[in-house]
């Protein structure tokens, strides 16, 4: 059953120009069997001749150029017809015959270049062989020609519609992967952006502080601690972020989860800003996507505190239910804004796209009394 089960993976790996050369092969013993001699393709009904020295001549470069077809399509078309007007114009009548149709599929199918002038020139090279076979031949109607030539025609149209389903299937690929590395870059932007916004806001609020706290060394100290712990999670995160960008990286980098809210608020209870934390229900083990978007929510949403109301209270709730999160950070609007470096506004704009990926609701907004509230919903259980 495995077996069968990656047969179709090794074909597709195997290179299509094997399978020509048993093709040729089996062409090309099957022409020299007595019972199939003189009942391979007749144009022109010229008289059955046996075979003689020129007919293996003419088997032969029938049969044996489908071997190169794959890599020389026009130079295996070549003689294939050379072949096949000898066969023709001597009356051999041979099953490699057969060979024309496939070669002319093979150059629709495979020529990428000049295909309109080799379509011309083989078109007018059949003019003088239809000539030559009527005059040698019982005399056949031009119709006759002309059902054969389209007939032919049918065969590099069917070449040139297999080249034009592999072109568009290309296309396709190329187009998604543009779109699949614009969205990796986007993603991994984000990433970027909640990681150091938030560790290096806290940062710069810890700086400003301690330059007020030379007066009580403890404190200072406490401070500056604080602000060296900081930058050793930013560089612990920015890390696992740049791995992602490493190829020979083989270990899947470690992500915020909803389990490591609690760490972060007290992270930014360091920082100066008292913070009210709230967490209902149990995270679930497997949260996927969900509590990677939830604690991205919290995260930027204390960032935005940090920056634009210092020192102001800020709720954090969070409520985890069976098949959803649900995050609200409010913030007073009565703080210090001294401390506050400028943003970008991308932040927020990052995290509804977020959660609208998740197919989630989020909000954000002044409220009444001034209060900064954020609120996400966040459908739980996408593993990616």
């Amino acid at each position: 059953m495995i077996g069968l089960r990656r047969a179709p993976e090794l074909w597709r790996r195997i290179r299509p120009g094997v399978w020509y050369v048993p093709l040729a092969l089996v062409l090309l013993v099957a022409s020299f069997v007595p019972a199939f001699q003189s009942h391979g393709t007749l144009l022109g009904g010229v008289p059955d001749r046996p075979y003689d020295v020129l007919a293996v001549v003419a088997v032969g470069l029938q049969c044996v150029p489908l071997a190169v077809r794959w890599r020389w399509p026009v130079v295996c078309l070549a003689l294939v017809a050379v072949g096949f007007a000898l066969d023709q114009l001597r009356g051999y009548h041979s099953l490699a015959g057969t060979a024309l149709p496939i070669a002319l599929l093979t150059v629709g199918s495979r020529l990428d270049r000049h295909r309109r002038a080799t379509a011309l020139v083989f078109s007018a090279a059949y003019v003088p062989l239809a000539v030559a076979l009527s005059r040698l031949g019982t005399g056949e109607s031009p119709g006759e020609y002309l059902t054969f030539y389209l007939a032919l025609a049918f065969a590099w149209g069917i070449g040139v519609w297999l080249r034009s389903g592999r072109a568009a299937e290309a296309e396709r690929r190329r187009r998604l992967a543009e779109e699949t590395l614009a969205a990796e870059r986007t993603r991994i932007a984000r990433e970027l952006h909640d990681v150091v916004t938030h560790h290096v806001t806290a940062m710069v609020v810890q700086a400003e502080a301690a330059r007020y706290l030379t007066a009580a060394p403890e404190r200072l100290d406490q401070t500056l601690t604080a602000v060296t712990d900081t930058g050793r999670r930013a560089i612990t995160d920015l890390r696992q972020l740049l791995d992602l960008l490493n190829p020979d990286h083989g270990v899947e980098p470690a992500t915020p989860h909803v389990g490591r809210l609690l760490t972060l608020v007290e992270h930014t209870r360091r920082a100066g800003q008292p913070v009210e934390f709230t967490e209902e229900g149990t995270p679930a083990e497997v949260a996927g996507s969900a509590g990677l978007v939830a604690y991205r929510v919290v995260q930027e949403a204390l960032t935005n505190a940090l920056k634009y109301a210092h020192g102001s209270r800020t709720s954090v709730q969070v409520r985890h239910r069976e098949k959803e999160i649900t995050v609200e950070v409010s913030t007073d609007g009565s703080g210090s804004r001294s401390a506050s470096p400028g943003g970008s506004g991308k932040g927020l704009a990052g995290l509804r796209q977020r959660v609208d990926v998740l197919g989630g609701d989020f909000s954000a907004g002044r409220h009444t009394g001034g209060r900064f509230v954020v609120r996400a919903r966040i459908p739980a259980g996408s593993p990616s």
